[in-house]
């Protein structure tokens, strides 16, 4: 048994022994509340600063106009001939494609919406750059056009290269705006990559079809099953735009399209038009979309 002096002093020992945890424990919580502080505090000025970035470049395609870097120029160029080039193709399958004709009433609404869709994305970058596209004349592979799977391959092809043209402006423009743009725009460009693919199994006997296979860009024969085989899009492992005009010469250049193989005898004008896009909601609207 301890004596009532003994008893005591543990009674004092395990006060003082509470009253240290206690004072141990606010300290440490203090010390965590002035770190939680100091790193909100930090994100606050992040997030400030990334704010005040974002209100020096205003959503305006008067600032995009006005301010436009060369290398950016280069770029929006660059897919103006391809838009130019999307037009005209899908021009073509629809006024002169044997094949058209047979495949399904939601096949060829796509088509017809994809033309307004190329011909939106061409207009929106030449107000930009304040300048047409260079090229204006087109040539592409023999029975372009008259042959359905021909015609299926070629466009995938043109669309591999759109997509990943446009990857090269989400990792290169300068500006938050053009790199929002490039990404919105190539998401569509995946859209008619996916349904040409549908169209594969839509075209009759009459003309070659069910199709069953496309080949794209990288010259690999597809199966169309799944039309959307992509679980990420292709990069092609494009990281300037010139990699993409180079892809892009032989349907440009005369020259080019006679070493290519491409059908040199004859030319397929760009012809502009004013787009009726088919739903007002996935119109541009602004940089912001809203």
């Amino acid at each position: 048994m301890n004596a009532p002096n003994e008893i005591e002093a543990i009674r004092l020992s395990k006060q003082g022994q509470s009253g240290s945890s206690r004072r141990s424990f606010l300290q440490g919580a203090a010390l965590t509340g002035a770190t939680a502080f100091a790193v909100l505090g930090g994100l606050s000025t992040v997030a400030s600063a990334s704010a005040a970035e974002q209100e020096e470049e205003p959503d305006s395609m008067r600032y995009e106009h006005d301010h436009l870097k060369k290398d950016d120029r280069d770029i929006l160029i660059a897919a103006q001939i391809a838009e130019a080039l999307a037009v005209t193709t899908y021009s073509n399958i629809i006024d002169t494609s044997p094949f058209f004709k047979t495949i399904p009433d939601d096949d060829q609404g796509y088509l017809i919406g994809a033309r307004q869709e190329e011909m939106s994305h061409y207009l929106l970058e030449q107000s930009v750059t304040d300048q047409p596209t260079p090229f204006t004349e087109f040539f592409y592979p023999h029975k372009m056009f008259s042959d359905a799977q021909t015609t299926l391959d070629i466009l995938v092809t043109l669309e591999d290269a759109f997509i990943a043209a446009y990857l090269v402006g989400v990792r290169n423009f300068s500006t938050r705006n053009l790199r929002v743009t490039a990404a919105r725009i190539l998401g569509i460009e995946s859209d008619h990559r996916t349904l040409a693919r549908v169209v594969g199994g839509d075209v009759t006997p009459q003309f070659g079809g069910p199709i069953s296979s496309i080949t794209g860009i990288q010259g690999v024969a597809e199966s169309i099953a799944p039309p959307n085989n992509n679980g990420y899009e292709r990069t092609l492992c494009w990281t300037s735009i010139n990699q993409a005009l180079t892809a892009l010469t032989p349907f440009v250049s005369f020259n080019a399209a006679k070493a290519a193989g491409f059908d040199t005898s004859q030319s397929f004008p760009f012809e502009p038009f004013n787009p009726t896009l088919p739903n007002p909601l996935g119109d541009f609207i602004s940089f912001k979309g809203c």
